[in-house]
């Protein structure tokens, strides 16, 4: 299955902040907030949400199509995506900005503040997805995740003209665009992703209720944090998939990529869906155990042991078929 990656593309900056965030905020004066945090560190990381999410399905054994816009300074980092099975030929490089910058500060009880500077990542619209699928001899699925806003309008306006089914997963971006520009994204989406809070943020911006909106795309998945993910389609009963257990917490950050990468191995490999959600939950809890949103690492005997672990033998049979743990 040819799946074309579409998002950011980021270098990560994570810090933590020893307390919580809530104790400093004074209810009656959050018009007017002033707040700096003395935090205990700082680690650099690989990021941006396409990248995270390609370099999963990479490590799972897929060929992902990473989209997306970087300045000169990406040679290492392109090196170290191809070196764990990312096709990063379709990947524009900017000559005037640097990559994107994503800074993240999270609190003891892993919420976070975070900014973004956009970069390079600006010059993601000028990429057209047709000469990509012509490299290819087509694609069967785009993901449009975060990125620059006119690149996600634009590509999926184009997969909606060629007639490629593409995945909404509008995420970051929802408190940026307006109703309208959500609705663009997200109507005709095979898949429409987002966590329980972005569930109830895309239903108030598009003022589409959840009936509404499964009447406009084919399937929808919330993600709940510790409590797993639900998956919801027109006319069928709610799937809720359990979480896969973790080995300790270490930061959030990219968790919601990770799995997203395992759901779309699962699609890729064309799994049922409460297989899909298993394999994204799963990919999710490896990046949970790490700081960063590469660098966890996926064993090919030790992931379908857990598999099997959280879900049952037969579960990690039938996705274990198709595992390939790719090493860079």
């Amino acid at each position: 299955m040819r799946i074309a990656v579409t998002g950011s593309i980021a270098t990560d900056h994570l810090m933590t902040f020893p307390g919580r965030f809530g104790d400093q905020l004074i209810a009656d004066q959050l018009d007017r907030v002033s707040l700096s945090f003395l935090v205990d560190d700082l680690q650099v990381r690989r990021g941006g949400c396409a990248a995270n999410i390609a370099f999963g399905m990479g490590s799972l054994g897929l060929r992902p199509v990473l989209v997306g816009a970087v300045g000169t300074d990406f040679a290492d980092y392109r090196s170290w995506l191809e070196r764990h099975g990312v096709d990063c030929d379709s990947v524009h490089t900017s000559e005037v900005h640097h990559t994107a910058r994503f800074l993240c500060t999270t609190d003891d009880d892993h919420n976070q503040i975070a900014s973004f500077y956009t970069g390079a990542m600006a010059e993601a619209r000028l990429i057209e997805l047709g000469p990509i699928a012509e490299r290819l001899g087509g694609l069967d699925l785009v993901l449009v995740s975060p990125n620059d806003p006119d690149a996600m309008l634009r590509h999926t306006d184009e997969a909606r003209d060629r007639g490629i089914p593409f995945a909404a997963d509008p995420s970051q971006q929802l408190a940026r665009m307006p109703g309208e520009d959500i609705r663009k994204l997200v109507d005709g989406a095979a898949y429409l992703f987002g966590n329980d809070y972005e569930r109830g943020l895309i239903e108030q911006k598009t003022g589409w209720s959840g009936e509404e909106i499964l009447e406009r795309v084919g399937v929808r998945v919330t993600t709940l944090g510790p409590k797993g993910v639900v998956i919801d389609r027109k006319g069928e009963p709610s799937l809720h998939v359990s979480p896969a257990p973790e080995n300790g917490k270490a930061d959030p950050t990219g968790v919601g990529d990770a799995f997203r990468a395992g759901f779309l191995a699962g699609l890729a490999w064309e799994l049922p869906l409460e297989r899909c959600g298993q394999l994204g939950n799963l990919t999710a809890t490896h990046v949970l155990e790490r700081v960063g949103g590469q660098e966890y690492e996926l064993g090919q005997r030790a992931f379908v042991e857990r598999f099997a672990a959280a879900y049952g033998t037969e579960a990690a049979e039938e996705a274990g078929r198709f595992v390939r743990c790719h090493h860079a």
